[in-house]
């Protein structure tokens, strides 16, 4: 039987925990979150089987900056190892009854648990330049998320001190971002591939490069999964709640959030401007539908029509 093997990470430190836990079979351990403890984690997995068995599948939660890391590592060194959804391992948790004590090693033992049980698959490799998109676009969302709060903060400040202070700072992460979208450039130009993939997503009206080079990263599985797996990934897939003859309204929810947020000013545009959506758009709105809901539609065609062209290798081509 094949062992599962569970990480939970944290700023300083992976704690390690294996399922099944047979008796005598490697306990819980802890290493360094830094590229030694890496290295140390990478031969440690390596002694757990004998050379003719299938490595160990790994199993963390996505954790941002903490894991990416790892991530690099474990892909490095042709390790398999799944990212699981920290909302779908704390369902799995508590599936499994109330527990007394909750501790980093139990957290890691239940992730390996997790991933037994329900046989989930482990990730496709990404590639270097697929990880440094992801990175570039994550620094991006942060300085365009710091540059917002210093236009809040400008907005109610009338002290001039202040108001130049934010100025310089404002300045200052502009200029950072516009560093950052011209390396994402650079780095699209240099991999065929993501050339190539942003090329057709550009083609799509209401799709401009930094959003088609956000969706790159958010989802760089888009166009070899199904057009509703697309949908829920991306958090735009319309969740149903009925019980006998009681009808409830239903709702968006979970998917990537950042995915989600990089989909709404497009679907702005592609409601005004792609002559497709803009039917959609309009039928919705004139059916009754609120506006909110009318573009949430948007969202999930303009997702599943992008998976389309990606996975047909072709560009955007309007309806005779």
């Amino acid at each position: 039987m094949i062992m599962s093997v569970g990480i939970d990470i944290s700023k300083d430190w992976l704690d390690v925990g294996c399922y099944p836990a047979e008796p005598g079979g490697p306990g819980a351990r802890r290493f360094a979150n830094d590229d030694a403890g890496h290295a140390a984690l990478i031969a440690w997995l390596a002694g757990l089987d004998g050379p003719d068995d299938a490595p160990a599948p790994v199993f963390f939660e996505a954790t941002g900056a903490y894991h990416r890391a790892l991530a690099r590592a474990l892909e490095g060194a042709a390790w398999p190892f799944r990212k699981v959804n920290p909302r779908q391992a704390r369902s799995f948790a508590r599936s499994l009854g109330p527990a007394r004590a909750k501790t980093d090693r139990i957290d890691a033992v239940m992730l390996a648990r997790m991933g037994h049980v329900l046989g989930l698959p482990p990730d496709e490799p990404q590639g270097e330049k697929q990880g440094d998109l992801s990175a570039l676009v994550a620094a991006r969302q942060a300085l365009v998320k710091d540059r917002n709060a210093v236009l809040a903060r400008r907005a109610t400040t009338g002290h001039a001190l202040v108001l130049s202070q934010l100025d310089r700072r404002k300045a200052m992460i502009e200029a950072d971002i516009a560093e950052i979208d011209a390396a994402l450039a650079a780095l699209v130009r240099s991999d065929e591939d993501l050339r190539t993939r942003e090329a057709i997503l550009v083609s799509i009206p209401g799709l401009a490069a930094i959003s088609a080079t956000t969706i790159l990263a958010e989802m760089p599985e888009l166009g070899t999964i199904g057009n509703r797996q697309a949908a829920a990934l991306a958090g735009v897939a319309p969740i149903t709640r009925s019980s006998g003859q009681w009808r409830g309204r239903g709702f968006i929810g979970g998917g990537r959030a950042a995915l989600r947020r990089a989909l709404y000013m497009p679907a702005l545009v592609a409601a005004r401007f792609n002559p497709d959506l803009r039917a959609t758009y309009r039928r919705l709105v004139a059916a009754g539908k609120p506006k909110k809901l009318a573009l949430v539609a948007v969202m999930r065609k303009l997702i599943v029509l992008a998976n389309v062209l990606l996975r047909d290798g072709r560009k955007w081509a309007p309806h005779a």
